[in-house]
Formats: structure tokens, sequence, C-alpha cells
């Protein structure tokens, strides 16, 4: 057979997206999709992290292709250049093979827009145009009182004014910039296969189902042509742990945005913040059937201090303590609701585990913190964090792919438990 050296375009299969921020865990993630109906995305990682952890959009590639050679990998996999926000990381990431560009248009989202009274919006709009924010200057007369059969039981209507100038001042400037990402994304590629994701999930509300057929008809309208989007649901999406909300409620939405995702599309509906969501993994398998993206990042370093954890419980608490030390500053950039008082100051070295992999505040004070441990942390005697991670996870490679596996083959399981696949 003839091994897959290098990453490719995955197009409307299931997919699964497995971060790795040091390079090590593309055997352990292999494993967790090994005879699964799921393709797996073995490089990703944001802009953000990249400056995070000191690394270089060659590194993450690099490392995965390098498991791939190793373990003898035969099946398809991907590269996804995460959250890009400008021309310049886009041909950075283009530049060194990456085939799946995740558009992040959030700044360019307006989160007050569900606070403004309908004359505030109708002057807004006209500002819009007049300032040539928009793709188009008749959006409201192009949507409003159309009606959309998105499905056999599902009809959507722009039949309420105020509603649809919320969509269009939330996300109409978005959608102008995702066009000229999409374009510089298609220049930068030029004959080299890719495929594009769009991400509106690092917003402060919602993206209601008829914002997202909004998102949905604009993209088509424009000739943005996307293998994913990624919308903001209802509930909290927080870093490392399960869905917190109401179960019946995401249900019934997420079957309107599989709706639209098929009829706009068709495009993959794209779960970011994807770690840990075991609670709704099976609906969103059920419903998404074939047509699901899964993002993960965090949990994998989780799992290699599990390793850290079970294996070198002294370099573990030094980890601990630095983390402390450093969450208050860097949660900042997070929506999460750990706190350092959920977990207490001292613990004995047999309830570690527990503690902070398995207690949902503890994996957070882990998660947010895993760029000041992998750039500036030190253990007592000078020696950084990182390298002493690498060395520890180099030594007990065989347990790191275990607890890998058996962790995100989680995932994987729950996502197909109420599939006929």
């Amino acid at each position: 057979m003839i091994n897959n050296k290098k990453p490719s375009v995955l197009g409307l299969k299931r997919s699964f997206g497995f971060g790795d921020r040091l390079g090590l865990a593309t055997p352990g993630h292999m494993d967790s999709i090994a005879g699964k109906p799921f393709s797996g995305i073995f490089a990703q990682q944001s802009i953000r992290e990249l400056n995070r952890t000191n690394r270089q959009p060659s590194d993450v590639i690099n490392a995965a292709i390098n498991a791939v050679e190793q373990e003898g990998w035969v099946q398809p996999w991907g590269a996804d250049a995460d959250h890009l926000q400008n021309r310049e990381d886009v041909f950075r990431m283009a530049n060194v093979g990456y085939t799946f560009y995740t558009i992040d248009p959030s700044n360019y989202v307006n989160n007050t827009a569900d606070l403004l009274s309908p004359d505030v919006l109708q002057d807004i709009y006209q500002k819009l145009i007049s300032q040539n924010k928009l793709e188009s200057s008749d959006l409201l007369e192009r949507y409003l009182g159309v009606s959309y059969q998105i499905a056999d039981s599902i009809n959507l209507t722009f039949d309420d004014r105020t509603v649809l100038l919320k969509a269009i001042f939330k996300y109409g400037n978005a959608l102008k910039y995702a066009k000229k990402m999409y374009n510089w994304i298609c220049e930068a590629c030029h004959n080299n296969p890719y495929e594009v994701e769009i991400s509106v999930d690092e917003t402060d509300t919602p993206t209601t189902p008829l914002e997202h057929l909004f998102i949905g008809l604009e993209l088509k309208r424009m000739g943005v042509k996307v293998v994913s989007l990624a919308p903001r649901f209802i509930g909290a999406f927080e870093k490392g742990i399960d869905y917190k909300g109401n179960i019946s409620e995401f249900e019934k939405q997420y079957i309107q945005h599989a709706a639209i995702a098929k009829y706009c599309g068709p495009y993959k509906i794209s779960i970011h913040s994807g770690s840990d969501k075991f609670s709704i993994y099976p609906i969103i398998g059920r419903i998404s059937g074939e047509q699901i993206h899964v993002k993960t990042a965090g949990t994998s370093y989780l799992e290699a201090l599990r390793v850290i954890c079970i294996t070198d419980i002294l370099l573990f608490r030094e980890v601990v303590t630095y983390c402390r030390s450093r969450f208050n500053k860097d949660k900042k950039s997070y929506h999460i609701s750990a706190e350092l008082n959920h977990i207490p100051e001292r613990v004995e070295d047999h309830d570690l585990e527990d503690w902070y992999l398995s207690n949902e505040s503890g994996r957070q004070i882990l998660h947010v913190t895993f760029g000041s441990v992998l750039v500036g942390g030190k253990s007592s005697d000078g020696k950084p964090f990182k390298d002493l991670i690498i060395s520890n996870l180099l030594k007990n490679d065989q347990l790191y792919r275990e607890v890998l596996q058996k962790h995100l083959g989680k995932h994987i399981d729950l996502l197909l438990s109420e599939t006929n696949s």
C-alpha cells in the first residue's frame, strides 16, 4: 500500500480534528479513529496557538507527516489552518501545504445587534450600505417576507423586519470580510487542493437557525464554497468539559442547523470547542449523519498531563502549582466557568488526577494555561516544563497512545452510538 504522506482534502464525509500542541499525539489520534468511519485532521493549530507555543506552521505539519510515515497510515488525512483572520496568515499556512482553511471573521461580527431597537437598526442598516460594509445593498429587500422550505417539516421565513435587520447587522460585515478571506485562500492555494470552513462560533450570542439560514444563503449567493460551517450554538461549549445547557433545546435547534447546512450547501456542521461534549455527541452524530466535523485541541494536551501525573507526580505537582499562579491572567481570553477556589490549594498525591483531570474546574485550569507552561514555565531546578513533558512522553509513548485512544475513542464512539453506520 502507498502511504498518504501528505495531507489532502476530505470532502463531506465525517471528519475529526485533532489538535496536537506538543507534536507527539498523532499515533494516539490514529488509534482512536482506526477502523471507524471518520477521517482525521492530524495537523491542526490556530495562529493563536502557534503564537502561544512558539511553533511554526511547518512544525505542526511535519509532526503529523512523520507520524503518518512511521505508522504506515494509509487513509486520507487533513491539515487545518485554524481560525485565520488575515491575508498574511493565509499565505503563511498555504506555503507549507495546509489543505483545510478555517475563516474566522469574528472581529467583524457585531455582538450588540440583539440589544438595539428597530429604529436604531434601520439607521445602522443604511449606514452600512453607505459605508460599503455589506456585500449587497438590497439584503433587506432580498429576504424580507421570503419563506424557505428547508426540510419536509421545517419552513423558515424572514417575516420579522427587526429580526432580519439584526441578522444583517450582526453578520453582514463579517460575511463581506469572509468573502475577502475566501478569495485570498483561493489565490494562495492556486492549483493545490483545498477546502474552506467558516467559523462564527466565537461570538457573544448564539447563532439562531434563521441567522444561520441568512449566513448560508449569503455564502451561496457570494460564491463562497464551504465544506463546513461552525455556528455558535445555544448553551455553553466551554473548553475541555461537557456541554452545559438544556439538551432537549439543543437538539431542537440542531435539527434545524443540520437541515440548513444540507439546504444551503450541502456542507458539514462543525463543532468547535468539541472536546469532551459527551452528553450531546449521540444527538450530533444521529442528526448529522456523515455531514459532521468535530474540532478538538486542548483535550490531547490534558491527556499528556495525565501521563505526567501517572508517571512523575512531582513534575505534575509543579506544573499544577505554576498553572494556578498563571490562571487568573491566562483565563481572560476564554469563556470558562472555572475558578481557583473550586479546587483545594493542597491536594494529596493520590487525588491529583481526579481533581485536575476529572474535575471540570481542574481541567480548565490546566487547559487555559497551556501556553504559559509550554513557553515560560520552569521546574524548581530551572528546567523548562516543555522539555520535561516531552522527554517524559517520549519515554512513555505507549502509555500516551493508550490514554489518547481511550479518551478520544470515547468521543468517536459516542458520535457513532446512535447511527446506523
